[in-house]
C-alpha cells in the first residue's frame, strides 16, 4: 500500500508540473526543423532587391532588342506567291513608334530588302544583283507594267519572295532596306492613267481619282511611312524628268528644272518632284534615312516591247521590219545607259552615307537620228525612217552631269551604247519571235 501511494503522488506531481509549464509565458516553444537558405543568400534577397529588379529589366530589354535581328538572319523561308491582301496592315504615312536603326552595309551582314516594282524592267535586274550578293529579297508588284516572266527564273530561290500588292495600299513588313521603284515610267503607261501616276507618288487627297496619278504619291507615302516605323533605309528612284525641258545643259542636281505643270507629261514629272519633296520632308522631320536617285534614259533586256520609249520603239520596229518612227526633226538629244550600270549605281547609293539627289545616267549624248542609225547598224541597215509630228512638251535636250556621283559614290557607267544595244536586241528578238509564234504567224 505504501508503495502504491508513493507512485500516485509522483504521477500527480508530474501532472501539476506539466500543467504549469503549458500556462507559463516563459515556457520554451517547440523547435521546428525547417530547411533554410544560407545566410548570405538571404541577405542578398532581402537587402539587394532593387539590384535584382534592375538586372532583370536589363536582361529583358537586351532580349527584345536582339530578338528581331536574330529572326531576320535566321533560316530563310521558302518562296511564296501571296495574294496582295495577305500582308496588308496598318501602313501609310500614319504615326507610330519608330524602332532603332538597323546597321546598313554590304560587309556587315545579309540584308533583308524589299523592292517595290521589282517585276519591272529595272527592278528585276536589281533583284538579280541583290540575290547574287547573298541578300534576302521581297518583291512587291501589282503587275500593271511588271511581268512575272521577268522573275520566273527566281521562283525556286529560298531567299526570294514575291507579293502581289499595290503600293497605293499600306503594307507592313520587317526589312532593312526599301528600294521604291513602283510607278509607270513609260509614256504609254503614265499617259494611259495620269492621275494614278502622280498620286502613286503623292497625297491621300486624290484617293478616289483616276489610276495613273495615284501610284506616285500614295505609293511613296506608304513606303516612307513603313521606313519610318521599322527604321529601314529608303531609296527613291526619281527621274531626269524633274528637269522638264531644261534650260541648263548638261543638268546638275542643283538645277531646279523647267516643267510645265499642266502638260500631258506633268503627271509623271510633277509626281516625281512631289515624291522627292515627301522623301526630304520625312528625312528632315522624322529622321528617315533617305536616298534619292534621278534616273536618266535606261535600256536593256526585259524592257516592255511597246512601252513608247525611244530605244525599245526603234529596236522592236527594226526587228519587225517596220519603219523607225522619229518624232519632230530628230535633233532632240538623249543619253542612254545600260541597265546594269544603273543597278550598280542604285546599290552604290543605297550603301553610301549620302542622301542625294544623284544623277544616274550615261553622259554620252545622241540625237534621235543618231540613235536610229546605231539601231539600223545593229539590226537592219535597210530599215527606213518615218517622221511624225513631235509630241507635246518633249524635251529638246537631256544629258546628265554625273560628277557628283563619280566623286561621292565612286560610280560611273561602263557600257557604251554600241556594246549594250546588241544584248537588248537578242532579248527582244527572242520575245518577238515567241510572240509571233503564239499568234500563229
Amino acid at each position: 500500500m505504501k508503495q502504491l501511494h508513493k507512485q500516485t503522488s509522483l504521477n500527480h506531481r508530474r501532472e501539476e508540473e506539466m500543467g504549469s509549464s503549458e500556462t507559463s509565458p516563459y515556457s520554451p516553444k517547440s523547435i521546428k526543423h525547417t530547411r533554410s537558405l544560407p545566410r548570405s543568400i538571404n541577405y542578398l534577397l532581402r537587402e539587394q532587391r532593387l539590384l535584382f529588379i534592375l538586372v532583370g529589366i536589363l536582361i529583358g530589354s537586351t532580349f527584345f532588342i536582339i530578338q528581331p535581328t536574330l529572326s531576320r538572319i535566321g533560316p530563310p523561308e521558302a518562296h511564296t506567291f501571296l495574294p496582295r491582301t495577305s500582308l496588308t496592315r496598318l501602313g501609310g504615312a500614319g504615326t507610330g513608334p519608330r524602332t532603332g536603326r538597323v546597321p546598313v552595309g554590304i560587309g556587315s551582314r545579309r540584308q533583308r530588302i524589299v523592292i517595290t516594282g521589282g517585276a519591272g524592267f529595272v527592278g528585276s535586274h536589281l533583284v538579280d544583283k541583290l540575290l547574287a550578293r547573298g541578300d534576302d529579297v521581297i518583291v512587291i508588284d501589282n503587275f500593271f507594267t511588271g511581268r512575272k516572266a521577268n522573275l520566273v527564273h527566281l521562283f525556286g530561290n529560298p531567299r526570294f519572295e514575291l507579293i502581289r500588292h499595290d503600293v497605293v495600299e499600306p503594307i507592313l513588313l520587317e526589312v532593312d532596306q526599301i528600294y521604291h521603284l513602283a510607278c509607270p515610267a513609260s509614256p504609254v503607261h503614265y499617259k494611259y492613267n495620269p492621275v494614278k501616276t502622280i498620286i502613286s507618288f503623292s497625297l491621300t487627297l486624290f484617293f478616289n481619282f483616276h489610276l495613273s496619278s495615284f501610284t506616285n504619291v500614295m505609293g511613296t507615302l506608304n513606303m516612307l511611312g513603313l521606313a519610318k516605323r521599322i527604321g529601314a533605309r529608303f531609296l527613291l528612284t526619281s527621274t531626269s524628268e524633274v528637269y522638264g525641258d531644261p534650260l541648263e545643259h548638261p543638268q546638275k542636281e542643283t538645277y531646279w528644272g523647267n516643267v510645265n505643270p499642266i502638260g500631258e507629261r506633268s503627271c509623271y514629272d510633277e509626281g516625281k518632284r512631289t515624291a522627292e519633296t515627301l522623301a526630304m520632308d520625312y528625312h528632315r522631320g522624322a529622321g528617315v534615312e533617305v536616298r534619292i536617285a534621278r534616273i536618266f534614259n535606261t535600256y536593256g533586256p526585259r524592257m516592255c516591247l511597246d512601252d513608247g520609249r525611244v530605244v525599245s520603239n526603234f529596236v522592236a520596229q527594226a526587228i519587225r521590219k517596220q519603219p523607225l518612227t522619229v518624232y519632230g526633226d530628230g535633233k532632240q538629244t538623249r543619253s542612254f545607259q545600260y541597265v546594269s550600270d544603273l543597278v550598280n549605281g542604285l546599290v552604290a547609293l543605297m550603301e553610301s552615307e549620302h542622301v542625294g539627289p544623284f544623277n544616274l545616267g550615261n553622259p554620252g549624248e545622241f540625237t534621235m537620228l543618231e540613235l536610229a542609225q546605231v539601231v539600223k547598224e545593229t539590226i537592219d541597215s535597210s530599215a527606213t525612217i518615218e517622221y511624225r509630228p513631235n509630241t507635246a512638251d518633249d524635251p529638246h535636250m537631256r544629258k546628265p552631269d554625273i560628277s557628283k556621283a563619280k566623286e561621292l559614290l565612286n560610280w560611273e557607267p561602263k557600257v557604251p551604247l554600241r556594246e549594250g544595244l546588241p544584248l537588248m536586241v537578242n532579248d527582244f528578238r527572242n520575245r518577238i519571235l515567241n510572240e509571233d509564234e503564239g499568234k500563229g504567224m
